[in-house]
């Protein structure tokens, strides 16, 4: 197996143990409430407790999902795949999320299938290390739980892998020999804390961007999927590959391991654009208001 693929599948294995660890110390030690959602009013003795008013918007629903036809435009795979809301949390046949998106994040897509997507800056804790080992992730993983537990910020979805230095080419398929690793915890909403460092972990607002992005689901390889990735790219002439490759876990333990949902994206930009920072790499930014995505692919 290539270094690459072996890199990258032991991390695909290790983010999906990790997140199992985390869910069994979440439920030992209680889960930190979503405070990006107001906090019901305690019933006071001797007073009935008034009528919960419904729903009024998918947005309040289940887990918040909702359709994002304007970020997300199908290109490749499978065409016909989609997924669905039922309840305010995104399906897919057997597959499910079970935690929330960041607000203003797209859709998730479908396994077997194909998209361009548009992502709007995020507010993410991130730890980065140069020894993808096992051990040494692992013990880097929990720094990043320690963190949102310590800010009262409830797990949202996906855990954000990004490979740095991955490749030299990552057209050519040229592997690189020294890379880093960058694990991320994302924040629903910017509201929930500010930037800045916190021990090992940097808490930054990534750069928007747009990427390729193809949709997996189980025990799948990281490397093939990156080569469909590539092999449409060579496909056209309007893409070019615009950052190093990241992975989007989306599932925990309690989910079917033949169901639980991922992605591999690369970031692309239109030829001939001027090249921007990586998400990994910008700056962090002054805490702001949820900025809005930029607007939606278009062929």
């Amino acid at each position: 197996m290539r270094r690459e693929a072996a890199r990258m599948n032991l991390l695909h294995t290790f983010t999906l143990v990790s997140i199992s660890s985390l869910a069994t110390t979440v439920c030992a030690l209680g889960q930190s409430p979503d405070t990006s959602r107001p906090a019901a009013p305690q019933s006071q003795p001797g007073k009935p407790e008034a009528a919960k008013p419904e729903a009024s918007s998918p947005a309040q629903a289940g887990m918040g999902a909702v359709r994002t036809p304007d970020l997300v435009k199908r290109v490749g795979g499978d065409r016909e795949l989609s997924i669905e809301v039922v309840d305010g949390v995104y399906r897919f046949k057997q597959a499910m999320i079970e935690s929330p998106l960041p607000d203003g994040y797209p859709e998730p897509t479908p396994p077997g299938a194909i998209d361009i997507k548009q992502y709007p800056s995020v507010r993410r804790a991130e730890l980065t290390s140069q020894d993808d080992s096992g051990a040494a992730m692992m013990s880097g993983f929990f720094p990043l739980f320690n963190h949102i537990k310590k800010r009262d910020i409830a797990m949202t979805a996906p855990v954000e892998m990004d490979y740095q230095g991955l490749y030299k080419d990552f057209m050519s398929d040229e592997p690189a020999q020294d890379g880093a690793t960058t694990m991320s915890f994302l924040y629903r909403n910017p509201a929930l804390g500010p930037v800045g460092e916190d021990g090992k972990i940097v808490v930054r607002d990534t750069k928007p961007m747009t990427v390729l992005s193809i949709g997996a689901r189980g025990a799948s390889d990281p490397s093939k999927e990156l080569e469909s990735l590539r092999t449409w790219l060579k496909g056209q002439t309007e893409w070019e590959v615009a950052g190093d490759p990241r992975m989007f876990v989306y599932n925990g333990p309690f989910i079917d391991p033949n169901w639980r949902w991922s992605e591999m994206q690369v970031p692309i930009r239109r030829r001939g654009a001027e090249a921007t920072p990586s998400a990994a790499t910008a700056p962090a930014a002054a805490a702001t208001p949820a900025q809005a995505a930029p607007s939606g692919p278009t062929s």
